[in-house]
């Protein structure tokens, strides 16, 4: 797995204060439908015990189901979704590195989204699975 992808369409940085506090990268570069979000792992994105907090891990797995979700009006992202759940399994640590989190849509109607997530590390380490459900939240 690559560093973080560099800017270029289909790249958003910095679009929410969670995002910029956080410093994930969402990538919809793809034609794929799949959305992903990016980290490079710092300290302050530790827990008490060294390891990437699970916290931030369900954010980053938020955000690629939400936009992946959000891809099913217009592709480019903008139609809006509220997160109606979610549930996420931690199924390994990570300390260092970038790790991805993948979102895409495993069903649906016309208001409301299902989708599955996988939070995978540099070596492709499945970290976190994630399934959300999104609402489309009409007139925003």
């Amino acid at each position: 797995m690559p560093s973080l992808p560099p800017d270029g369409p289909g790249i958003i940085r910095d679009e929410t204060g969670a995002q910029t506090l956080l410093g994930y990268v969402v990538d919809i570069r793809e034609s794929d439908g799949i959305s992903r979000c990016w980290l490079d792992i710092g300290a302050q994105h530790g827990n008490r015990h060294g390891g990437l907090h699970g916290g931030i891990m369900s954010a980053m797995l938020d955000n690629a189901m939400g936009f992946a979700a959000a891809r099913t009006g217009n592709n480019d992202g903008s139609t809006k979704v509220a997160t109606l759940t979610m549930t996420t399994n931690y199924l390994a640590p990570a300390s260092t590195g970038v790790v991805v989190a993948t979102g895409e849509v495993a069903g649906g109607g016309r208001s409301t989204i299902f989708t599955e997530g996988r939070l995978e590390d540099e070596n492709g380490t499945v970290l976190a699975t994630s399934t959300g459900v999104y609402k489309r939240v009409k007139g925003a």
